[in-house]
C-alpha cells in the first residue's frame, strides 16, 4: 500500500482517481484547494502526489514549487490537467514533476504511469517479502526479524512497523502514514498504541546510535528511522 495525495477541484473526478487506485491497493485523500494540501503536507507524509494545475487559492505549479523547495524527502509527482500545451508540460516539469498527463485520464494509462513513477521512487518497497539491512533479515511471509544469526521475539504488529520503517529507512513518516500502514483506517487507536510500539520495536531490536540507528520522535509529526555511523 502506498499513501497518495490526489489534488483536483473537480471532487468527482478526485473521488474516481481514488477509486481506480484504491483498486489497486493504495490509500488516497483527495483536496480540492492547493492551500489545504500545503497545510496538510506540513503535518503528513505521502509516497506520492497526483495535481491538478487550476485548483482555488494556489495553483498545482505553485504547489509543486512549494513541495521542491520545503520537503527534504524526494517525493514523485504527476501533474493531471487539462493544460496540454507544449510550454504547459514543459514548465510542469522544468518545476520538478516527474510525470504529465493530460485530461481525460484513462485509467489503465493512470495506473501504469503511478505504478512506475512509484517503483522508480521506492524500487525496495515494490512486492518485497525479503529485506536485508545489516545487521537485521527480515521475512515478510514469516514476519520474522533476525538480527546476526539470532530471530527475534516480536509480535505481528511489532515486526510490521519495523519492516516499515526498515524499508524507509532515512525517511519521515507521518503518524497518519505509520497508522495506515501498520493498523489500517482505525479511528479509535488510541494515540499511546503507537508510541508504544515504537518504544518495544526500539528496545527489541535495539535501535540506538551507538548500534548504528536512530529512531527518532519528531514533534507534531511522526518518526524518523536513520542509520548512523557507530561512533556518533
Amino acid at each position: 500500500m502506498m499513501r497518495i495525495a490526489v489534488l483536483d477541484d473537480d471532487a468527482s473526478l478526485g473521488d474516481y482517481v481514488s477509486q481506480v487506485l484504491g483498486e489497486a491497493g493504495h490509500s488516497c485523500h483527495t483536496y480540492q484547494e492547493g492551500r489545504r494540501l500545503v497545510n496538510e503536507l506540513r503535518r503528513e507524509s505521502f509516497d506520492l502526489l497526483i495535481l491538478d494545475w487550476e485548483v482555488p487559492d494556489m495553483s498545482g505549479l505553485e504547489v509543486l514549487t512549494w513541495v521542491r523547495s520545503s520537503i527534504q524527502d524526494p517525493l514523485p509527482v504527476l501533474f493531471l490537467t487539462c493544460r496540454s500545451e507544449e510550454t504547459d508540460i514543459v514548465a510542469g516539469l522544468a518545476a520538478g514533476a516527474d510525470d504529465y498527463m493530460v485530461k481525460p485520464m484513462r485509467r489503465a494509462e493512470l495506473m501504469a504511469r503511478v505504478f512506475a513513477l512509484l517503483r522508480r521512487a521506492y524500487p525496495q518497497q515494490q512486492g518485497v517479502q525479503q529485506l536485508t539491512v545489516e545487521p537485521f533479515e527480515f521475512d515478510a511471509t514469516a514476519k520474522t526479524i533476525v538480527r546476526d544469526g539470532v530471530t527475534l521475539e516480536v509480535t505481528h504488529k511489532e515486526f510490521d512497523l519495523a519492516f516499515l520503517l526498515f524499508r524507509n529507512l532515512g525517511r519521515l513518516l507521518s503518524r497518519s502514514h505509520i497508522q495506515e500502514a501498520v493498523w489500517g483506517h482505525d479511528h479509535d487507536l488510541p494515540s499511546r498504541t503507537m508510541d508504544t510500539h515504537i518504544s518495544r520495536v526500539r528496545s527489541k531490536l535495539q535501535l540506538r546510535a551507538e548500534q548504528g540507528f536512530r529512531l527518532t520522535p519528531v514533534y507534531s509529526f511522526g518518526y524518523r528511522l536513520e542509520q548512523v555511523g557507530a561512533d556518533v
